[in-house]
């Protein structure tokens, strides 16, 4: 489920935060990302928000891993609306080649490699009635989310839903 199309002022709000350092959007967003979340899961439930880790060196150049503290505002945002939230971060983002300069089948083979479980064996406890949402900020051609997915799923995790801010739109070559 996402917010809407990468584009236009979400587009720019989310270069500016994630690029450009602009970190007093991370709460607007998160709260964005919280409704997102919330339309995807339908009735209030316990939750487990899991977002997709960055790596160290993306991690490091945007002075925190972006996707987590868009996290920590939509679980604030969910629990302020009376939903039971968890941040779950049971994985770890291994290195691999920015994807903007990767073609689809590209992405998909890095985004294969890309995750792991933190601790092997020793994923988070979740109740059967806890919907699992992966987290990302955009989506272009759903291999990251995949590959949360399958790790996640093996991990006795299954994702319930993914919840994006923005998606990008596929274009027809003519």
């Amino acid at each position: 489920m996402a917010l809407g199309p990468y584009a236009g002022a979400l587009r720019e709000g989310l270069l500016a935060y994630k690029e450009r350092g602009r970190h007093g959007l991370a709460r607007p967003l998160g709260a964005l990302l919280a409704e997102v979340v919330a339309v995807a899961v339908g009735p209030a439930r316990p939750v487990a928000l899991v977002p997709v880790p960055d790596t160290a060196p993306a991690a490091r150049a945007r002075y925190g891993d972006h996707l987590d503290r868009l996290a920590g505002h939509a679980a604030a945002r969910l629990r302020g609306a009376g939903w039971p939230v968890r941040v779950l971060r049971p994985l770890r983002a291994l290195p691999r080649p920015d994807s903007v300069e990767l073609d689809s089948a590209g992405r998909a083979a890095a985004a294969g490699s890309a995750f792991r479980l933190r601790r092997v064996g020793a994923p988070p406890r979740v109740a059967g009635d806890t919907a699992v949402v992966v987290l990302d900020d955009i989506v272009t051609t759903g291999v990251t989310l995949a590959a949360v997915s399958r790790i996640l799923h093996a991990a006795g995790m299954t994702p319930n839903a993914a919840a994006v801010l923005a998606a990008t739109q596929k274009r027809r070559h003519r």
